[in-house]
């Protein structure tokens, strides 16, 4: 354990000595290209499939849930063999 730690903190070490002069500080972790933003904007026709998948339950049609699929057919990963492309058994 302490050989792992060891290697971590060189590794921090490392990090620490980088120069990031005129580097922008991290806003977040995700993708904010212009594609990205797009890509996670939520446009009227999905808004409309999503809605399209709800029903209004009770008296005040106060409560919805999502209607349900039909079941997926299972049967080729029911006769799949887990163990086929293992080199032991």
């Amino acid at each position: 354990m302490l050989k792992t730690l060891g290697s971590q903190l060189r590794f921090v070490e490392e990090i620490q000595q980088i120069d990031t002069t005129g580097v922008e500080p991290l806003r977040s972790l995700r993708d904010e290209t212009p594609e990205a933003q797009e890509e996670a904007e939520i446009g009227l026709a999905g808004l409309k499939d999503a809605l399209a998948q709800e029903e209004s339950l009770g008296k005040h049609h106060r409560k919805t849930r999502r209607k349900t699929t039909p079941p997926v057919d299972a049967k080729d990963a029911e006769d799949w063999d887990v163990l086929g492309s293992a080199q032991r058994k």
